[in-house]
C-alpha cells in the first residue's frame, strides 16, 4: 500500500520566514520610495510568491507597478534573498518533533510552495531539512502554482504518494484552495501569514501548534 503523505507549504506553514523576505522587501521598496513594510504586514503580504509580495507592499501604499517594472523589481528580489534567505528564518516549534511522529509511523513528506524550487531546497537545506522530504516543489517547478489543484497533485505524484493518502498543511487561503480543487484534506495553522483568520477559509481542521497536528490529521481518516 502507497505510503500516507503529508504535503507542507512552507512559508508560515513549516518555516517562520516573515524577517528575511521583509527585510529583503524592504530594500527594493525603499528604492521606490515606499516606506518599509513591518512584521505586522506580513499576513497581507506573504503567501503568494515573490512577485505578489511586491505587488502587495506597492499597494499597501495605494501604488501600483506595471508588469514590466515588477519582473525588474523580482530580477532585483531574488539574488539578495538569496544571499539572507537564513538570517531570521527559522522552523516553527514542534516540526521536527511532529516529523518525527509521523515518520516513525510510516508516513512520507512533501514541500508544495509558491517560493521558487531552488529557494525553497536552499533554505531547508541550510536549516537541516531538506532531506526530510521526498520532493520539493515550488511556484515553478510546473506550468501551474498553487491554488491550482495541477501543483499539490503534482507534487504528491512526485513524492511517489497518491492524493486519497495525502492530506495538506498550510496556513493560507492559497493553500486551503489549492487543496479543496485538488480533494485532498487541508489542515491550516493558525500562526502563519494571513490576513483573515485562517478557520474562514474553511479548512478541514485548524491546529494552533504542530504538537496538534497528529489528532488533527488522524480524525481526517487519512492515516
Amino acid at each position: 500500500m502507497t505510503a500516507p503523505l503529508l504535503v507542507f507549504d512552507l512559508d508560515g506553514t513549516l518555516v517562520d520566514t516573515a524577517d528575511d523576505l521583509i527585510a529583503t522587501l524592504n530594500v527594493i521598496l525603499a528604492d521606490e520610495g515606499i516606506r518599509a513594510m513591518t512584521r505586522a504586514e506580513a499576513g497581507s503580504l506573504l503567501g503568494a510568491g515573490v512577485r505578489a509580495m511586491i505587488a502587495r507592499g506597492f499597494s499597501l501604499v495605494d501604488r501600483t507597478v506595471e508588469p514590466a517594472h515588477l519582473d525588474r523589481l523580482f530580477d532585483r528580489f531574488i539574488p539578495l534573498y538569496t544571499q539572507s534567505i537564513a538570517v531570521r528564518s527559522r522552523p516553527f516549534p514542534g516540526v521536527t518533533a511532529a516529523l518525527d511522529r509521523f515518520e516513525a509511523a510510516g508516513w512520507r513528506f512533501a514541500v508544495c510552495t509558491n517560493k521558487l524550487e531552488r529557494l525553497s531546497h536552499l533554505l531547508l537545506g541550510e536549516l537541516g531539512l531538506e532531506s526530510r522530504f521526498a520532493a520539493i516543489c515550488g511556484g515553478d517547478t510546473f506550468a501551474v502554482q498553487k491554488p491550482d489543484a495541477g501543483h499539490l497533485l503534482g507534487t504528491i505524484t512526485r513524492a511517489g504518494g497518491m492524493p486519497d493518502r495525502a492530506v495538506m498543511v498550510g496556513d493560507s487561503a492559497t493553500d486551503v484552495k489549492a487543496a479543496k480543487n485538488a480533494e485532498v484534506p487541508v489542515v491550516a495553522v493558525t500562526f502563519g501569514y494571513t490576513d483573515a483568520p485562517v478557520a474562514s477559509y474553511g479548512p478541514d481542521a485548524v491546529i494552533d501548534r504542530f504538537d496538534e497536528l497528529w489528532d488533527a490529521v488522524a480524525g481526517l481518516g487519512r492515516g
